[in-house]
């Protein structure tokens, strides 16, 4: 678990290294926001695992009594499938952040709502993890409310990335609308129509996804019942 965070947290320094080396004027500005952003987002993440491990050896040593570290877990087997669950789901949004991240940095769009989803994720996964943390530990415990206040943490980090992106998209549409300016009738004609080609396939793939994101959701719901 920490080796894949940590890892993930080395990806988006190198990122935004690369970045630097390749990327100029609003393209790395903005690159660079977003990677800072992502940047302190994952340190964040360190810390709610830690935070969360300190508070499970916590409940394991309170509650064993005189029973092994593994017999407590057999014993407590759906409270430490959901927390290993929880935490596989907290590193795996992490990984998808930093595909994201690559994704974005690339993209001669400018777009970058792949971040946002991976930024949103993460906010979901750490609700999942507090909360099965909770589940066997005691409400005044200084460890859970350590763990509390770094799952906060991780949300106004997500929040911060969120709003980071939604600022760098703002600011590469307007450095597009000023670069449409110099363009002649001639150039604007043919964007213009390169622009509706690009409109139909996007609202296309929108209703694919939907379809898609429905019979997802249909079938998950369905397993999860039994």
């Amino acid at each position: 678990m920490d080796a894949a965070i940590e890892e993930a947290a080395s990806k988006i320094i190198d990122l935004l290294s690369k970045s630097r080396e390749k990327d100029s004027n609003i393209k790395l500005e903005v690159n660079e926001k977003i990677l800072e952003a992502c940047t302190s987002l994952m340190e964040c993440i360190k810390v709610l695992i830690l935070k969360s491990r300190v508070l499970q050896q916590e409940i394991v040593s309170s509650q064993k009594g005189n029973a092994t570290e593994n017999e407590f877990y057999k014993r407590n087997s759906q409270w430490s499938d959901g927390l290993i669950s929880a935490s596989k789901s907290v590193a795996k949004a992490a990984n998808y952040l930093v595909d994201a991240a690559n994704t974005a940095i690339n993209s001669e769009s400018g777009q970058n709502f792949q971040l946002i989803v991976a930024a949103q994720e993460i906010a979901a996964c750490t609700v999942q993890l507090v909360i099965a943390s909770k589940v066997k530990a005691h409400h005044d415990s200084p460890n859970l409310t350590n763990l509390t206040i770094a799952s906060r943490n991780v949300t106004k980090a997500t929040g911060v990335v969120v709003a980071t992106v939604k600022d760098g998209n703002a600011r590469t549409e307007q450095q597009q609308e000023i670069e449409f300016c110099k363009l002649t009738p001639s150039q604007l004609k043919t964007m213009e129509m390169d622009i509706q080609v690009k409109v139909l396939e996007m609202e296309q793939a929108l209703q694919t996804q939907r379809m898609k994101l429905s019979a997802f959701r249909k079938e998950h719901y369905q397993k999860t019942e039994y």
